[in-house]
């Protein structure tokens, strides 16, 4: 069985020649993040016109997903190496000055002086090191070294979000969401959502004109507000960095189920993302925990799993890629699809006052599903301008290759980070039945199926509709 689930690889300067980018796409990229933290705009820009000129030489569908910086909260620059921040060390933080030390850290965050005191914890870098904030000065904060580690580069400083002042989307995350929209990418996540609101304010067209938005789940206001969050986004990213900062540790496996749980009853996909190969940044294989931890992200329905660091600044970011291909798709092979079934008919979503669309669109790709098994057919092929069909079908978790089908080849792009679903432009017929037969075709020529092949086609019988209302069993002539 090819793999199902996909795979996210953040870009940085470890892959960020045109070489190493080729070699991942080999490796089994899916989608490209490109985290704006870093870097100027012209060297963002430039680097989302490499990868969008690469992928289109590869031949495939690979998405790009701009990753938003939010209110993040970040140290100024330490010096080339990093420093050492020793276990019970006493250090200051301030926010004067263009560069941090082992003895000074410099914060880019007006409020800090202000919105931080004497008992707060912070912890930087996901957790590598953690201090106790014990006095606050007019100019600077004396905290203790709870737990000392390796800072380098602009490490992220964790506070608790309940004391930011700061909202998101930020100015700033408006005009660079400007920016790549403009330049046409695929996708748009937002840090430190804490409510519906806040993914409404990006104010974008819907997709596929506009991106998916991909709202980051990373505080405890989001987990509470998480239904209304999902609503209001295309797909929804389990953020475990700060969101395993913010809540009790035991708690995140807890909330990672839930979150993911509640995107699979909604139909949106679900991101697992944070420290899933954190081990190969600097070793060849992974620890046999993270091996694990990817595994059960994928019997929880996860729909991509992402990586950081391990392919930004890792030291084999195509090994990274391919180890997590293998884990994946081992996974995918296990994944008990018929209890799926049961599962997900006890949690999908359920709401009688949910529009007609909505509630026949999920009759008919349950049917898909079930017939589709019950005739062994070799696909489902779903023909969609928005991808809303490929979706709705992917939360079934058929068995069977998934195929997204459409005429717009920004939906194609959007749909690779869809569970299990191969996308593939096509043309477009004037009736339903006509649309079938030249998608079945289309993909017997890409190779997706072969002649003699049965497959079962959804799709929608008008725009105006919205919904998915047909449904057809079809043997490739």
């Amino acid at each position: 069985m090819a793999r199902r689930t996909k795979i996210i690889a953040s870009v940085g300067p470890a892959c960020s020649d045109a070489a190493t980018m080729t070699a991942l796409i080999e490796a089994g990229v899916d989608v490209w993040r490109l985290s704006l933290a870093h870097g100027t705009l012209d060297e963002q820009v430039e680097t989302f016109r490499r990868l969008r000129a690469i992928s289109e030489e590869s031949g495939r569908h690979i998405g790009i997903l701009v990753d938003l910086p939010g209110p993040k909260v970040r140290c100024k620059p330490f010096p080339e190496g990093g420093c050492e921040i020793a276990q019970d060390a006493v250090l200051s933080l301030g926010i004067d000055g263009d560069a941090s030390t082992a003895d000074r850290i410099v914060v880019d965050y007006e409020g800090l002086l202000t919105d931080v005191g004497p008992g707060d914890q912070l912890s930087f870098g996901d957790g590598n090191v953690v201090l106790a904030v014990e006095d606050r000065a007019s100019n600077a904060l004396k905290a203790r070294v709870l737990h000392g580690g390796h800072l380098e580069g602009r490490p992220g400083l964790h506070v608790d979000s309940s004391k930011l002042r700061m909202s998101t989307p930020t100015p700033n995350d408006l005009k660079l969401a400007d920016t790549f929209i403009d330049l046409g990418t695929d996708m748009v996540a937002l840090s430190f959502v804490r409510s519906a609101h806040d993914m409404r304010r990006l104010g974008v067209e819907p997709h596929p004109r506009g991106p998916l938005l991909v709202a980051k789940i990373e505080t405890n206001a989001a987990v509470e507000n998480l239904d209304g969050i999902i609503e209001a986004s295309s797909a929804v990213m389990v953020a475990r960095g700060d969101l395993g900062a913010e809540c009790d540790i035991e708690e995140l496996p807890h909330l990672q189920k839930r979150i993911i749980e509640a995107c699979v009853a909604h139909g949106r996909p679900a991101i697992t993302a944070t420290q899933m190969l954190e081990s190969l940044l600097h070793s060849p294989v992974p620890t046999r925990a993270e091996a694990s931890d990817i595994a059960n992200a994928v019997f929880d329905g996860t729909s991509a799993v992402m990586l950081s660091g391990e392919t930004a600044i890792g030291h084999d970011p195509v090994n990274a890629v391919r180890t997590m291909a293998r884990i994946t798709e081992r996974a995918d092979e296990r994944f008990d699809y018929e209890a799926w079934w049961n599962r997900l008919l006890s949690v999908r979503r359920k709401d009688d006052s949910a529009a007609d669309y909505m509630r026949v669109t999920d009759g008919i790709t349950q049917a898909a599903s079930r017939l589709a098994t019950e005739l062994g057919a070799q696909a489902i092929i779903c023909l969609s301008r928005s991808g809303f069909t490929a979706r709705s079908m992917a939360r079934f978790r058929p068995s069977m290759p998934l195929l997204g089908l459409t005429p717009e080849p920004r939906t194609a792009m959007q749909l690779s980070l869809s569970w299990g679903t191969r996308p593939l432009v096509f043309g477009e017929r004037l009736t339903p039945a006509e649309s079938a037969l030249e998608a079945v075709h289309a993909a017997a020529r890409s190779g997706m199926v072969r002649s003699g092949d049965m497959v079962v086609v959804v799709s929608g019988s008008s725009p105006e509709s919205h919904a998915t209302d047909n449904l057809r069993a079809m043997r490739v002539p």
